[in-house]
């Protein structure tokens, strides 16, 4: 299933000077190509490119990002790590491995993965370092003509191109650079089968993954001391030993169990608690935070446990080591972005920046002379559904605050009914209150519908699909029965995926509208001294000097509209986001 490219083409982005550069251990080098022949690469001379060592070929990357603005093709984006660590404000980027994600799907992405399936050669046999065996060492070795070129006798790349170890020459780095060249036209001439939106896409993609390089940089702002407070009244003080730890746990425990006298249970055993429960006359089918919410007011031993489950968390994932090891001595905490998940294509985190618990936000405070510009998409989903479909009416339905204030209105429902059918019809619900509605849902915005039904439909027969922006959603391999599989378990695991596709064309695009934006941004709010230091989902928070806050909110603002109608091609659908100014992310609303 393709996506259709719709009325409003992104017109193709100028691909500009490309410069493919590669650093392998304390070595680096990049050739520069004619702007109007990118296939022909200059020498490592002059204005040609640089090879040498590292601190050397930087220093002259630098002064070439100040002058000419190229756009770098790397391997992948940690190839500029070093650029990005000295602040370097790289504007442009082609990252290979974040570009063979979008087209091919998944997440395996190293150069040999791209080289291979770029020439057409077989996955299975590319070659991987690692000790010989009795195999290895008795199959014939194909002659070396020419020990200097990254690609091997086979066709394939060496299992150690990128290691020391062979790219221990000017010759070979440079080698490395003309490779690098050659997959990125490559990759842009596939996507331009795909059509303009998607290589506009890898540009986006591409600089999300600068954009997590300077995440990791930067990290996000924490008064630590906050922070200590703030996990002390969840998990208590800090333990002076296991002995300590054990009690602190035990009495955290007991909380709990007060409420079921002569009863004993390990509250970390969903089968225990279950049984503790029906002792207090609970009776539920699963322990699931769902199903135990809406019985808290009724039952104190309910509100304990939920109380119980946030504390348990703070302790054992969000405390004093998790502290001790991810907020640094310059009150940043920090862990590893990555761009892409590899399944629909959402950024993700480490160290807990995906998932920091509520109750430690307060501890999220701008440095002194700083604040945050915190910007949140709403309803991103559903105006993502309007945009990707086509549909006029679901579109005109986007330029309301409330997009489900029309759609109630047009379908003669309450919003709350509203809201739970849009949102059931991109998940796949067809039961309760959501399922009655669907059916005048689809009569109200049939195009929108029809979209998600033939992404449910190539789920189903686990055919691939594509996002809006050209990502590859493959679904061969995503919930597949067993060879013995029962009817009714493959029927089910046929609907599982077929919901997962309907969702995951949404999803995927929400996911490519949120990082164009994120870069948008980027560039907007650097002349103002901003940064991004958190991005989540569809969540940005910007550490601006305070001075500036004013200057930034209006980027950001800015920035969303730009992103948007480049990425639709149009302004026919309305995207918005609650922008504020806080001084600790607990203060913004939401």
């Amino acid at each position: 299933m393709a996506i259709a490219e719709g009325p409003g083409l992104v017109p193709p982005a100028p691909l500009g000077p490309l410069v493919p550069l590669v650093a392998v251990g304390g070595r680096a080098a990049y050739l520069l190509t004619d702007p109007a022949d990118p296939g022909h690469l200059g020498d490592a001379g002059g204005d040609g490119g640089c090879v040498g060592d590292l601190a050397q070929v930087l220093d002259a990357a630098r002064e070439l990002e100040a002058a000419r603005r190229p756009r770098w093709v790397v391997p992948e984006a940690r190839h500029l790590a070093g650029l990005v660590a000295e602040g370097v404000p790289v504007a442009r980027l082609w990252d290979i491995a974040e570009v063979h994600r979008l087209l091919v799907g998944g997440w395996s992405a190293d150069l040999g993965t791209v080289a291979a399936h770029l020439d057409g050669l077989a996955l299975d046999g590319i070659p991987r370092s690692g000790p010989e065996d009795l195999f290895t060492a008795s199959a014939p070795t194909p002659p070396d003509e020419r020990p200097d070129d990254p690609i091997g006798p086979d066709g394939y790349l060496r299992a150690d191109a990128l290691l020391p170890s062979w790219a221990d020459s000017d010759e070979r780095l440079l080698a490395l650079c003309r490779l690098g060249a050659r997959l990125a036209l490559a990759q842009r001439e596939r996507l331009g089968r795909l059509g303009p939106r998607a290589l506009a896409t890898a540009h986006a993609e591409s600089a999300a993954a600068l954009v997590c390089l300077e995440l990791e940089r930067d990290g996000l702002p924490v008064d630590r001391t906050a922070a200590e407070s703030l996990v002390q009244e969840c998990a208590g003080p800090r333990p002076r030993d296991e002995a300590d730890a054990a009690r602190i746990r035990a009495e955290r425990d007991a909380r709990v169990l007060a409420h079921v006298p002569g009863r004993v249970a390990d509250l970390r055993n969903p089968a225990q608690v279950k049984a503790l429960l029906a002792a207090a006359g609970v009776h539920v089918r699963s322990t699931r935070k769902w199903e135990l919410e809406p019985l808290r007011e009724s039952y104190p031993v309910v509100d304990a446990l939920l109380r119980w489950r946030k504390d348990e968390r703070i302790a054992t994932t969000y405390g004093y080591r998790w502290l001790d090891e991810h907020v640094g001595p310059d009150g940043r905490l920090r862990g590893g972005w990555t761009a892409c998940d590899g399944a629909a294509g959402r950024m993700t985190a480490q160290a807990g920046l995906h998932n920091l618990p509520v109750p430690l936000r307060a501890a999220v405070v701008a440095e002194p002379g700083h604040v945050f510009v915190r910007a949140d998409l709403g309803q991103i989903e559903p105006r993502v559904l309007a945009a990707v479909s086509g549909d006029p009416a679901f579109a005109a339905a986007t330029q309301a605050d409330d997009l489900y204030a029309p759609v109630a209105a047009k379908l003669g429902v309450d919003r709350p009914v509203a809201k739970v059918a849009v949102l059931a019809a991109m998940y796949g619900q067809r039961s309760g209150a959501a399922g009655a509605a669907l059916a005048d849902l689809e009569r109200a915005y049939p195009v929108a519908m029809r979209l998600l039904d033939q992404a449910y439909a190539a789920g189903l027969a686990a055919r691939p699909v594509r996002t809006f922006g050209g990502r590859l959603v493959a679904l061969d391999t995503a919930l597949v029965p067993d060879r013995d599989a029962d009817p009714a378990t493959r029927a089910a695991l046929d609907a599982a995926r077929g919901r997962f596709a309907r969702n995951a064309v949404i999803q995927g695009a929400a996911a490519e509208l949120f990082k164009a934006w994120a870069a948008t941004v980027r560039h907007e709010v650097a002349p103002v001294g901003g940064r991004i230091v958190l991005a989540l989902h569809d969540e940005l928070l910007v550490h601006v000097p305070e001075e500036h806050a004013r200057a930034a909110m209006g980027r950001v603002e800015r920035a969303l509209q730009d992103a948007a109608r480049r990425w639709l091609g149009s302004e026919a659908v309305r995207f918005v986001a609650d922008v504020s100014v806080v001084r600790c992310w607990a203060d913004a609303k939401g």
